[in-house]
């Protein structure tokens, strides 16, 4: 097994711990290990070749969200900027220990840690692609209900400061993405103002 096999086997077994499940097809899968699954489906339609450690950094990036709640830290802005802060650095910690321990160097463990953290948003690769995976993620998966639950102001703000973040690559993907008729104008309503 190749320290990429044997990392990526440890993400998964540790994903699919995640005690929530969501029901795919008929299957009951843990919902981290779907989540991980899909945002590793985008990766590939995103970059034609994406390299191994590219391939961790998207598979890890909710690692072990279940663990910490978003409940747990204040309601508004800053405590989800906080909590995200925070998951991305435990992320990035956990993964970086698994790669050291099947024989990454300390740099690579350190470059796939600074990925999940999304440092380096867009002058990074490798962080634009976790930020591109994790944007189609959303507005395939979980758009639709979040539009309900949030002020309509403050979701076009989040739309596009979403977009703002996200690859013309990504652009493209999402503007594809089968939606609701709902969900689509308000992402368009969004994007035109």
């Amino acid at each position: 097994m190749t320290a990429f096999d044997q990392v990526f086997a440890a993400l998964d077994d540790l994903h699919a711990q995640d005690p929530r499940q969501v029901e795919i097809d008929g299957k009951h899968l843990p919902q981290e290990l779907w989540h991980a699954s899909r945002m590793s489906a985008w990766l590939h339609q995103l970059v034609e070749a994406p390299d191994e450690l590219i391939r961790l950094a998207v598979r890890a990036q909710h690692l072990q969200r279940w663990q910490v709640p978003r409940s747990e830290y204040p309601e508004g802005r800053v405590g989800y900027l906080t909590w995200r802060r925070d998951q991305g650095q435990r992320a990035g910690e956990t993964t970086a220990q698994l790669m050291l321990q099947a024989g990454y160097s300390p740099e690579q463990a350190e470059q796939v840690a600074k990925m999940i953290r999304k440092q380096g948003l867009g002058r990074d690769a490798g962080a634009q692609a976790v930020e591109d995976c994790a944007c189609l993620v959303f507005l395939e998966n979980y758009f639709s209900n979040f539009s309900r639950q949030i002020e309509h102001d403050q979701l076009m703000r989040i739309v596009r400061k979403t977009w703002q973040k996200m690859s013309p690559a990504a652009h493209s993907l999402a503007l594809a993405l089968p939606m609701a008729a709902e969900s689509r104008a308000l992402v368009e309503k969004a994007l035109a103002t």
